[in-house]
């Protein structure tokens, strides 16, 4: 799982973000758990809760940045309300889901017996968190660059351009499995929509 947002960064001035939860990022960690025993030992039932948390941030910033990307390629004015109207709902999200993840306790080494790995939540306590850069309640746009490299940075939401938004979307989602057990046929669907909506263009 990525708790930044680096999956559209590749098309928006080629940024990359260091990971808020190393351990995190590496290997395949439960947000659900998966059987009684998943309950029975408290700090990997709260890294489980903390995971999820992360997860619903990912998802929804992905989402602030996706609508406005794919908003530039509608035509139709119907559409462009819809496009627009969900976009708001995800920055909504984002903000609430990043302000709880901040939140999290920590859970120091707890151990996932299905994967045999750790996962180390460290918020309340690891000094990178008391940077700005990981400032646990940082809900707000950070000033940062935006059209052009060479122009004063604003606070915005970025990435937002249109190039491969909704193929970058569709692949990570994939990554995160959350398709996972899918047909080859709905991955192919999947795809294909995607490329149809990343060939779309304004008409006039």
């Amino acid at each position: 799982m990525d708790p930044l947002p680096q999956r559209l960064s590749e098309s928006d001035f080629g940024d990359t973000f260091a990971q808020v939860i190393p351990t995190l990022a590496v290997g395949e960690h439960t947000a659900i758990p998966r059987k009684d025993a998943d309950t029975s030992d408290s700090k990997f039932l709260q890294a489980i809760a903390n995971t999820a948390g992360f997860h619903f941030a990912t998802i929804e910033q992905g989402g602030s940045s996706l609508y406005p990307s794919l908003a530039q390629r509608v035509t139709s004015a119907e559409v462009l309300r819809i496009v627009l109207s969900i976009g708001g709902t995800e920055i909504m999200h984002f903000q609430t889901w990043q302000d709880k993840a901040g939140n999290c306790p920590d859970t120091i080494g707890a151990f996932d017996p299905v994967n045999n790995s750790t996962v180390t939540f460290d918020i309340m306590t690891a000094a990178r968190f008391k940077t700005e850069a990981f400032q646990s309640n940082l809900i707000m746009p950070e000033p940062t660059e935006f059209l052009q490299a060479g122009f004063p940075r604003v606070s915005i939401i970025r990435p937002t351009e249109t190039k491969n938004a909704a193929m970058g979307a569709v692949k990570f989602l994939m990554a995160e499995n959350l398709f996972l057990g899918q047909s080859a046929n709905f991955f192919s669907m999947i795809q294909d929509l995607a490329s149809d909506a990343d060939a779309a263009r304004r008409e006039g």
